[in-house]
């Protein structure tokens, strides 16, 4: 057996929300972009674990990953597991995100919808969400040890999984970003005699950028000098 988990976190695919928050509403997701999930598909290991939320923009994203690579992801079915849900917005889903945004300084003052520790009517804040992603990520990495696992999710759950990796107090993580279809590596180690090892090997990581800069050096090979 390995002597690590390795976690790859990936964010679903952007979401047409026609300019509304939407937390945990169950919108569908755009994956009309065959090129990025093709990239995705060659980043991530052939026998992992799958993972999804019960949401459907993650099955969808994920499903567009392994229909990018069919002989190389055969047969793997992902895994709904519910609690790598989204933060439930409350009475904050469905209100205008620009009014919201400007009501609240958001991308100005602060980072995120609220507070970590504030929790809308109706919903769970931030800290909240940490409490119920960190144990389902303590039992996967149990039940999974040894193994890649490919956990399709959303940027908050990829936050929470950063809160309990680098043991931040969940404020400070809002400052991550996470890009839709954007890769997380995570590893989580298991040393005789240590409990919580984990190592991060990338954040935010999107493969489309780098092979967009490899076709820009292909075109003028001096262009990436000059910057």
């Amino acid at each position: 057996m390995s002597d690590q988990t390795r976690w790859w976190w990936i964010r679903h695919a952007p979401v047409p929300d026609g300019g509304f928050i939407y937390g945990q509403r169950d919108l569908a997701c755009d994956c009309a972009d065959a090129e990025i999930f093709a990239l995705l598909a060659r980043e991530l290991p052939r026998d992992a674990a799958w993972l999804t939320s019960n949401l459907l923009r993650t099955k969808q994203t994920a499903a567009a990953i392994l229909a990018a690579a069919p002989e190389r992801f055969h047969g793997i079915e992902p895994v709904e597991v519910r609690a790598l849900a989204e933060q439930h917005l409350g009475e904050w889903q469905g209100q205008e995100r620009k009014a919201f945004y400007a009501a609240r300084k958001v991308g100005t003052h602060t980072l995120w919808f609220a507070p970590a520790d504030e929790r809308p009517r109706g919903g769970e804040s931030f800290a909240d969400l940490v409490a119920r992603v960190v144990p389902a990520i303590e039992a996967a990495s149990a039940e999974y040890r040894g193994r890649d696992i490919v956990a399709v999710t959303h940027g908050g759950t990829i936050r929470a999984a950063l809160v309990l990796a680098l043991g931040l107090p969940p404020q400070t993580a809002l400052g991550f970003a996470i890009d839709n279809c954007s890769i997380t590596r995570l590893d989580y180690l298991h040393p005789p005699g240590i409990a919580g090892l984990w190592r991060v090997g990338a954040v935010n990581h999107r493969p489309w950028s780098r092979a967009a800069a490899a076709d820009r050096l292909e075109q003028n090979p001096v262009a990436l000098d000059k910057a």
